[in-house]
């Protein structure tokens, strides 16, 4: 695996608590953070049918912007019942005219399982795909997950997303009935973290 020599990474997001969130992890290390949303960038379409594909389409347009290493991930749910959707198209089906609704997604993931009649418990993973991209083109992939099973109707105010009806493996709480810190240590991002921190050793 190749190391990371250079002190300042640019992250390709322009979601600021992701940021935030890959900020702190960075901050032992030495590492400046800086994103594409904090140097205007536009974000590329994403055009890929795998979480690895957009990763690196969010990582490679950053990098020819900029000239700096990046960091860019690409993460959704997993659905046994549906064949894995959604998948990578997670962020779609809670699109609306007024932005994303993730009531909507998660009511459509339990309405299709409940016309495939599929079975309990319902299996699902939350997955994350990082990749580091150096300037000449050069990169290291690290892959999280996190699984765990389907509830409905949904439980707990905290987290986003799918996170009130994930119950990860292993408890008996929602994501959204966990602390920050209690989601954080067990989560998909943080399996990905943890492997991409062997980058910086």
């Amino acid at each position: 695996m190749r190391k990371l020599s250079e002190r300042k990474l640019l992250v390709a997001t322009h979601n600021s608590g992701k940021l935030d969130e890959i900020r702190a992890m960075m901050a032992p290390h030495g590492i400046e953070v800086t994103s594409a949303g904090e140097m205007g960038l536009a974000e590329p379409a994403e055009t890929e049918d795998s979480f690895i594909g957009n990763a690196r389409i969010k990582a490679r347009a950053a990098m020819l912007a900029t000239g700096l290493p990046v960091l860019a991930d690409d993460s959704g749910i997993t659905v046994d019942g549906l064949d894995g959707a959604p998948g990578v198209y997670t962020a779609d089906w809670a699109e609306t005219p007024n932005g994303r609704d993730f009531m909507q997604a998660m009511s459509r993931t339990w309405r299709e399982l409940d016309a495939r009649n599929a079975p309990e418990p319902r299996t699902a993973q939350f997955r994350a795909t990082l990749i580091l991209m150096w300037p000449d083109g050069h990169e290291e992939i690290f892959e999280g997950i996190a699984p765990g099973h389907l509830v409905w109707p949904p439980r707990g105010a905290l987290g986003h997303g799918y996170d009130p009806i994930f119950v990860p493996d292993g408890h008996d709480r929602t994501f959204a009935e966990m602390t920050p810190e209690e989601k954080n240590s067990i989560s998909h991002r943080a399996d990905a973290f943890r492997k991409l921190e062997a980058a910086f050793a």
